[in-house]
């Protein structure tokens, strides 16, 4: 009964492999690598030429609100392609590392084909969500964190006390470790009251944040029950696999 695992337990499921976590890794950074974003392929040109093959290349495949209520059918793709493409090296090394540490947990516990289509759905909706509350907005909204949010809700439900090394801009950045029900909550909370203060314009896409991180616990709670949950000791060593960094994951962005 997966509700009886120990910190052995968590450690076996740690060192299994992750096929679609590191399958959406490789792929993110492949097409992230041969895009203008990462400013490396000689095509797109240098200067503001470069800056217009980079604003082309988000709006044709990020979600742009403005089109997608009132565009055509290809517009309905787009938040399924922006989940692949990212704006700057930040936004697309913030947003893999998450992935790589919680996904490969959430993916072992959910099965390869679940968690692809859990990653997919959830990442889509939460771009929807996103767009529907600015449905004027004429900004392209790229990026993977609404995706990788539903995998922090789902890893929250499961793993709630597996413990998180956080590092905290006000304690001189000292990683402090918390269990997930402590640090994953604390981050949602930030994302609200960002959200809350954000205005119109480009920036960090918040509210799709928390669509993605609720759906993604909601998820979890509807398709496992309190049975699903994995129990880690909290005096677990200090090597424990559950241990995972949390920084807040870089945001979808609006180019």
């Amino acid at each position: 009964m997966i509700g009886k695992w120990s910190t052995s337990a968590a450690r076996a499921v740690r060192n299994e492999s992750a096929p679609v976590t590191y399958g959406l890794i490789a792929v993110c950074c492949a097409l992230f690598l041969v895009g203008p974003a990462a400013g490396l392929n000689p095509v797109y040109g240098t200067g503001d030429e470069l800056l217009a093959a980079q604003r082309a290349y988000f709006r044709r495949w990020g979600v742009v609100p403005v089109e997608l209520f009132h565009g055509t059918p290809r517009a309905a793709l787009t938040p399924l392609t922006a989940l692949f493409v990212h704006g700057s090296w930040l936004h697309l090394l913030g947003n893999m590392l998450f992935l790589f540490v919680f996904g490969a947990m959430a993916e072992e516990r959910m099965g390869h084909v679940e968690f692809a289509l859990f990653y997919v759905g959830c990442g889509y909706v939460a771009l929807v969500a996103y767009a529907a509350a600015h449905a004027g907005s004429p900004q392209s909204l790229v990026g993977a964190s609404g995706a990788i949010s539903a995998v922090l809700g789902a890893f929250l439900f499961l793993f709630p006390r597996a413990r998180v090394t956080s590092l905290l801009p006000f304690l001189f950045f000292l990683p402090l470790r918390f269990p997930a029900w402590v640090t994953l909550p604390f981050w949602v909370s930030l994302q609200w009251l960002a959200a809350g203060r954000q205005t119109s314009g480009p920036g960090v896409a918040y509210l799709a944040h928390l669509v993605g991180f609720g759906l993604g616990f909601a998820y979890a709670w509807g398709r496992y029950g309190r049975g699903a949950r994995v129990k880690a000791p909290v005096d677990a060593p200090v090597d424990d696999p559950s241990d995972v960094p949390a920084p807040a994951p870089e945001g979808e962005k609006q180019p």
